[in-house]
């Protein structure tokens, strides 16, 4: 069982209802939109706005306790950030997301030859192909 209460506050964020919700309907579901997000939080702690949800969920990104997921056209996705460096498979056609683990760290995955200037610099992987089902009904 997580300690969501210190992981906040090791993180430097005051305990709320809302964020320790948000976590913990992270750590029921993977890869989930802000919208989604949403509706666990309101099935659990009740009237709850959108705007609000963005806010927490910035927040823990932020702060790194939440992973932003970039999907190109659809919206991002989220998850928590407490499975170490990996990257992400998403199939073109159903969305299925698989995680990826990197064997190398994130340290040497992505690392630009030249910083330019730039701080904190952060890099995403995420490959996209066709999964076995999309595939097997693409052939029939």
């Amino acid at each position: 069982m997580r300690d969501v209460e210190r992981e906040l506050r090791g993180r430097g964020l005051r305990v709320t209802a809302q964020r320790v919700a948000v976590i913990e309907a992270l750590g029921r579901m993977r890869h989930i939109s802000a919208d989604t997000v949403a509706r666990a939080v309101r099935d659990r702690a009740g009237a709850v706005s959108t705007q609000g949800i963005y806010n927490v969920v910035n927040d823990l990104v932020d702060a790194g306790l939440v992973q932003r997921i970039d999907v190109g056209s659809g919206p991002a996705l989220y998850e928590l950030a407490d499975d170490g460096p990996h990257h992400h498979l998403i199939c073109r056609d159903c969305g299925r997301i698989v995680d990826l683990q990197c064997d190398h760290g994130v340290d040497s995955c992505i690392v630009p030859p030249s910083p330019h200037g730039f701080a904190d610099i952060e890099a995403e992987i995420v490959f996209w192909g066709t999964c076995e089902q999309c595939a097997r009904t693409h052939a029939q």
